[in-house]
């Protein structure tokens, strides 16, 4: 009689602890889905999801969800308070001696139609104020409307010997050179290839304007199908509170820039669910890293 109740006893125990062990294998698995979609949703940029507060790991989760909503809009608020401030800036810039010279032309001109001022070129210079208004309010339209991207499977090898090709006569002109290279010959993006080749001649060009010699571009392949294109120069380095600024749209520290090809370079990226990161800039080079998923 003993032995049957101590053989009752140890088969309760061992259904009691497999059962626990199958308990948690499921919550674990589920668990496991849950940090999968999250960490999806995060790479996304969504966070319109939350999960039951029934437990301290959703709890965590839900968490980790508010900060990183928190430091987006931050980001987002910072953002927006950079560009209406160069917007505000360039606008003013531009209309303040339309509107003063205006103002002044009018004040000048008697009754007899005289006018102490030159008219010719107080119009002349009106004209080219308008004209610069014009054309910043059309960078802005064309930064506003990137079409959406038409992708295909592009041979990263070829986009850059055609990239590298249209740019030779820029680089003779510079005295820089521009080599490619890869870990596999047949890498293979998904990507609109006119909208990528502009990124990269966009990059190329800012180089060559910081007084590069030396450009390469290396492209390598990751995990889960990832291409990382390196685009690397010797030129003069980005300052750090220059690095901040560079993919601010409008923002730029060159007299004759429009400051919107790199708002616009990662405007494409995010469209092909890329992006493209400024890794390093300093007394050895500049590399800038674009990510394809």
């Amino acid at each position: 009689m003993t032995f049957t109740i101590w053989h009752i006893i140890v088969v309760a125990v061992v259904v009691a602890v497999v059962t626990a062990i199958i308990a948690v294998m499921r919550t674990r698995r589920r668990d496991i889905k849950k940090v999968s979609y999250m960490m999806d949703a995060l790479e996304d940029g969504e966070l319109n999801f939350r999960f039951r507060d029934n437990s301290r790991f959703n709890r965590t989760l839900n968490r980790i969800r508010t900060i990183y909503e928190k430091q987006a809009q931050a980001r987002e608020q910072d953002s927006w308070t950079k560009l209406i401030r160069v917007l505000t800036h360039e606008i003013m810039n531009t209309v303040a001696p339309i509107a003063s010279l205006s103002d002044a032309l009018a004040k000048s001109v008697d009754k007899q139609g005289r006018s102490e001022l030159d008219i010719k070129a107080g119009l002349e210079t009106i004209s080219d104020s308008s004209n610069n208004l014009i054309r910043f309010v059309e960078t802005y339209r064309e930064l506003s409307g990137v079409a959406r991207p038409i992708r295909k499977a592009v041979k990263v090898q070829d986009l850059m010997e055609s990239v590298i090709h249209l740019n030779t006569e820029a680089l003779s002109e510079a005295g820089a050179t521009c080599s490619f290279s890869a870990d596999k010959t047949d890498l293979i993006i998904y990507a609109d290839e006119a909208q990528i080749s502009r990124v990269i001649i966009n990059l190329l060009k800012n180089a060559l304007q910081a007084g590069a010699k030396h450009i390469s571009i290396s492209a390598e392949s990751g995990k889960d199908d990832e291409v990382a294109l390196h685009v690397s120069n010797d030129g003069e380095p980005i300052s750090p509170e220059n690095s901040e600024q560079i993919f601010v749209p409008f923002y730029t520290t060159k007299p004759d820039g429009s400051g919107i090809g790199l708002a616009l370079a990662r405007q494409i990226m995010r469209q092909h669910d890329g992006t493209i990161d400024l890794e390093q800039s300093d007394l050895n080079q500049t590399v800038f890293c674009l990510r394809f998923r």
